[in-house]
């Protein structure tokens, strides 16, 4: 009897915890959070113009259309999927990263421009930090997908040494905030960021140089686990992975034309492909369709390469060893690549497609066979047997009919 009231208290103990959680991931939630973040980006606008900034120039994690775009995908993952943390992460990540904006932009107009004139400045100073708390979340993202759990249990020492590290750099972050609030000696840079917490020195530059290369490894960690996860799974555990390792490569591209100056605007918006790509694999929306996005992409980026070398070749060939005008060498080195690109993209994309989007190149391949035999058959029904054979090898129906009109 002793037992069964022990299990009873257990079982009573695991649905209250369970209670507690679907309570926490509710509607209500969803609603209450993206409401706080639609009042935070509705009051950018005119921070920015007290400040006297433009929307995108503050000391925010990221700019305010960046934050809005994670807050959508966050509430629509949330809202759909209320028990897959994936969602929560967005949202809440896009709430820290606006707040942050709108505390930016509050300290320079209180500290700069108004030397400490405007009331409550120092809550904007406690608040500025939040693009902490939404970097130490971005870690996560990657390492949770696609189901909210970790890639095996043996993740979880990785995982907590993470967030006490990431504790650790944000309790940091705003006890340098406190400080300066306390002791009267705040001081902002043009960006509204507390200079403190620009400082390499001291204990608090001793804790970034700790989290930040932790931030990286589990960056780079999580991407390998699951890349290694790829080769193991199947099905659409294997597109979703793959889903993301695409997202992850084109976010690569975007960060590389970010850090070095090309284009920083062409280069956060290729940063969104990674929550893009996640919120297209959480949802299984197209799943299967990464295969020919993948093909596609890769066809057309080795054409217009191998196209802009023949335009540039011809260009040089034709002024500077044949001695013809520039405006005729460029028009004709356009007239020929122009002549060449359907020809080399079919040529490529067969080569791409054999590589990286099999399911199409083998359903070609069946279909020009079947094409072949076509020519020289006259018996209806072995046509109508061999149409059948080809269509089920090719695309895989659940049922298959085949109706001939005979005619006398």
């Amino acid at each position: 009897m002793r037992r069964v009231r022990e299990g009873a208290a257990a079982g009573q103990a695991r649905q209250a915890k369970v209670t507690g959680r679907s309570r926490l991931a509710s509607p209500a939630s969803v609603l209450v959070l993206s409401g706080l973040l639609l009042v935070l980006i509705a009051v950018d606008a005119p921070l920015a113009r007290l400040a006297h900034q433009s929307i995108n120039a503050s000391g925010g994690s990221s700019p305010v259309w960046f934050t809005g775009v994670i807050g959508v995908l966050g509430f629509v993952l949330a809202w759909r999927r209320p028990r897959n943390p994936l969602g929560w992460i967005f949202l809440v990540s896009a709430v820290f990263s606006a707040l942050s904006e709108d505390a930016s932009f509050y300290a320079v107009a209180d500290y700069r421009l108004h030397h400490g004139g405007l009331p409550l400045g120092w809550v904007a100073v406690l608040a500025q930090p939040g693009w902490a708390p939404t970097l130490a979340l971005a870690g996560l993202g990657v390492l949770l997908f696609p189901d909210g759990a970790l890639p095996s249990p043996r993740w979880r020492p990785v995982l907590w040494v993470y967030l006490a590290v990431a504790a650790l750099w944000m309790a940091s972050a705003e006890a340098v905030s406190v400080g300066a609030v306390a002791g009267h000696a705040v001081r902002v840079d043009p960006s509204g960021n507390l200079l403190g917490l620009g400082s390499t020195t001291g204990w608090f530059g001793v804790v970034q140089d700790v989290f930040f290369p932790v931030l990286a490894a589990c960056w780079v960690a999580s991407l390998a686990a699951q890349a290694a996860s790829y080769r193991r799974s199947s099905g659409e555990r294997r597109q979703q992975i793959k889903w993301l390792l695409t997202g992850g490569v084109v976010a690569g591209i975007g960060f590389g034309l970010a850090i070095s100056g090309l284009s920083t605007v062409a280069g956060t918006v290729l940063v969104l492909a990674v929550p893009a790509s996640m919120g297209v694999a959480i949802f299984k929306y197209r799943l299967y369709d990464i295969d020919r996005i993948i093909s596609r992409t890769l066809a057309y980026a080795i054409v217009t390469g191998l196209l802009v070398g023949v335009y540039a070749g011809l260009v040089l060939l034709a002024t500077q060893v044949l001695g013809f005008h520039g405006t005729v060498a460029v028009a004709a080195a356009t007239l020929a690549a122009a002549a060449l690109f359907n020809p080399v993209r079919r040529r490529v994309q067969r080569v791409v497609d054999r590589r990286f989007n099999r399911a199409r190149y083998d359903a070609d391949q069946m279909v020009a066979a079947f094409a072949a035999r076509l020519k020289d058959a006259v018996d209806l029904d072995s046509v109508r047997d061999d149409l059948a054979g080809v269509v089920q090898q090719a695309l895989e129906p659940a049922h298959l009919s085949v109706w001939v009109s005979r005619r006398t």
